[in-house]
């Protein structure tokens, strides 16, 4: 099935600024001529999580847009904008800053539309653990860091920085440095980066992919029969296993009861599992696919081993991505899906 044809979510069910950075993404992709599979390349981000984001089924990571602003050759700004406009004077009153929330980050920028990007400056609010990830940064010019409350660690030059509420920094970026928040609050910093280099994207080096998988928090659910295997029929199936994923690793499982087809008997209705093109596409095998996925309602991302062609396209309505899988282990699938190796199988729709 072509991309194009998967139903775009509604506004309704995003914050405005992360409909606009999957949309803007989508554009400057496309502008570029790049697949996603190339972005993904050129970026070092996983295909699923670029195809979640595009598509609004979840949010980017600071940390994937700094990757992904490096990958397309854009500032970081490009994500925030429908048609930027460059400006040599910038004033941006404290309710008017543009702010987007990313996983467990928090970012304002507040130098949009400056002309030439020679000044990057940001405020950004940090969960604990999160930062810039292991990998040492250098990139040209300077660097300037003021902590506005909790608590920032900095590392430069093999030199330990702990920064507290009112400390700053500031230093030449060729050295090599990383940051994280290491405290048990959360942290705000304003962070204003010089590149010597106005066409060097420095901010795509504070991050490295592995701390978009640290910032990724999601829910998955699973066609199950046992709790363990992916059931290969999703109208027999009696339960969905959900999977709360946050840092690249479960951290909750929760066994939820499904309806099924047995719950709708008294209703005239084919069986999903027959073939022919319009099957369980129309209105009333919609309406059981809502009833059937009310129980996930709050989850993204739906593994199966086999589905049929009309709930397939339900889910898709219901913004619930679906993947059909050939393996049957839960636990394989969910880490695959996570490593962006899980391909969707829809040939084995039915």
């Amino acid at each position: 099935m072509s991309p194009a044809a998967a139903d775009r979510p509604s506004p309704s069910s995003l914050t405005p600024a992360e409909f606009l950075v999957g949309k803007r993404l989508r554009e400057l992709r496309t502008q570029r001529g790049y697949s996603l599979r190339a972005l993904a390349d050129r970026s070092g981000l996983n295909i699923n999580t670029l195809s979640l984001i595009e598509n609004g089924k979840t949010s980017a990571s600071v940390s994937t847009l700094q990757q992904l602003a490096r990958a397309l050759a854009v500032p970081i700004t490009a994500f925030f904008e429908e048609e930027p406009t460059e400006k040599h004077v910038v004033f941006t009153p404290a309710s008017q800053r543009p702010q987007a929330e990313f996983g467990r980050t928090q970012m304002q920028n507040l130098g949009k539309d400056l002309a030439g990007h020679a000044v990057q400056p940001f405020l950004v609010t940090l969960s604990t653990g999160t930062g810039s990830g292991d990998r040492m940064i250098v990139h040209t010019g300077h660097e300037f860091v003021f902590c506005l409350s909790g608590s920032i660690h900095y590392r430069i030059d093999g030199e330990d920085y702990l920064l507290h509420s009112g400390d700053s920094l500031v230093f030449e970026a060729h050295l090599p440095h990383c940051w994280e928040n290491t405290g048990g609050e959360t942290a705000q910093l304003l962070l204003i980066l010089y590149p010597a280099d106005e066409r060097e994207e420095v901010g795509g080096r504070h991050f490295s992919p592995e701390t978009m998988k640290k910032e990724l928090f999601m829910k998955i659910a699973v066609i199950t029969d046992d709790g363990k295997t992916i059931s290969q029929h999703f109208g027999r199936a009696p339960y969905y296993l959900v999977l709360t994923i946050e840092g690249g690793q479960i951290v909750s499982r929760e066994m939820r009861s499904k309806l099924g087809h047995n719950q709708f008997s008294a209703e005239a209705h084919v069986e999903d599992h027959q073939h022919g093109p319009e099957h369980g596409t129309d209105a009333a095998s919609h309406n059981k696919h809502v009833s059937m996925a009310e129980a996930i309602s709050d989850c993204k991302v739906l593994l199966c081993g086999g589905m049929g062609m009309g709930a397939y396209e339900s889910m898709r309505r219901l913004n619930i991505q679906p993947l059909v899988t050939d393996q049957s282990d839960i636990d394989a699938a969910v880490q695959a899906f996570i490593d962006g190796k899980l391909m969707d199988h829809t040939e084995l729709l039915h």
